[in-house]
């Protein structure tokens, strides 16, 4: 699947907890990535800059979805469930 114009999902929903260039503490999942640009495509596409996680991002129906909208839920969930859980105190004791 070729990534679909307009959409910038996957530059939105998920955590790139690393820091990388322009994001020195990384990018929150939600976040718009600061290289996100106003077509909805990446400025570091082919910068030796660009995160790795980034580069091995393949575009597929199951992440994609039919449309930006779908995308965005996908990634969402996707990043939700597999997010660290944090432990409180609470479930410490």
């Amino acid at each position: 699947m070729q990534c679909r114009e307009g959409c910038g999902a996957c530059c939105i929903a998920p955590a790139i907890t690393k820091p990388f260039y322009g994001m020195p503490q990384g990018k929150p999942a939600g976040t718009r990535c600061v290289h996100l640009n106003s077509a909805l495509g990446c400025d570091l596409f082919n910068d030796p800059r660009r995160p790795a996680v980034c580069g091995a991002f393949q575009a597929e129906p199951a992440f994609c979805g039919n449309n930006r909208d779908e995308a965005l839920l996908i990634l969402a969930d996707l990043e939700a469930a597999s997010a660290p859980t944090r432990l409180s105190l609470e479930d410490l004791q």
